[in-house]
């Protein structure tokens, strides 16, 4: 089926008619906090395979990483992801697993958004060192029959993801910022300026996150 659509901030069709097929990528991840490195991915894979929208879906139940550390909520991440992409054409922060509940699998977010979006082609966008690992990935099967794979590649030597999928290659600039160190850059005072967006640090200073003061 294809179609022209209309979008709201929430990225729920509000209405359609029969022309033009929608392109939607999946970026998922647990934004703990959301930084500059992720936008510019998000705008980066947008742009090069003409996607409509692209989706920063927070993971409700983060699982692999409850076991190392502490992940702030849901609710927090979610609200720093919607200030992150405000003013981002595109970009569209999303919240179905959080709604959905329970631990995260991409599996179930593409199989939810194949009915939201019927017709639509579907990317699911991973970084190059989680696509090495797409093996270990929950039913990586399904997600490889769902949607188009789409590996995120630095300049310079990429990491191989799995040879029995195919993938998507798309370059954007190497950024050497990382969530982790944005954590540690809380609790040790280094400066956060051009890491993450002002919009970002608002919803962190005031709701007190990662050390920070209200």
């Amino acid at each position: 089926m294809a179609f022209t659509h209309s979008i709201n901030s929430d990225g729920y069709l509000n209405s359609y008619t029969l022309i033009v097929p929608m392109r939607v990528g999946l970026f998922g991840g647990t934004f703990d906090p959301p930084h500059l490195g992720h936008l510019v991915t998000a705008v980066n894979v947008r742009n090069v395979l003409k996607l409509d929208i692209v989706i920063l879906m927070v993971a409700n139940d983060p699982w692999q990483k409850h076991a190392t550390r502490e992940v702030a909520s849901a609710v927090d991440r979610l609200a720093m992801v919607r200030a992150a992409i405000k003013d981002v054409d595109g970009l569209v922060a999303g919240d179905d697993e959080i709604t959905r509940g329970g631990p995260s699998f991409t599996a179930d977010t593409l199989t939810a958004l194949s009915v939201r979006y019927p017709g639509a082609e579907l990317f699911t966008i991973v970084g190059d060192d989680a696509a090495a690992k797409f093996g270990t990935w929950q039913r990586s099967n399904e997600i490889a029959k769902l949607s188009t794979l789409v590996v995120v590649d630095r300049p310079g030597s990429p990491l191989m993801p799995p040879s029995e999928f195919t993938w998507n290659r798309v370059e954007v600039p190497r950024l050497e910022v990382s969530s982790s160190d944005l954590r540690a850059r809380f609790v040790d005072g280094r400066p956060l300026e051009y890491l993450i967006s002002d919009e970002v640090m608002q919803v962190i200073s005031a709701r007190g996150l990662y050390g920070s003061k209200k």
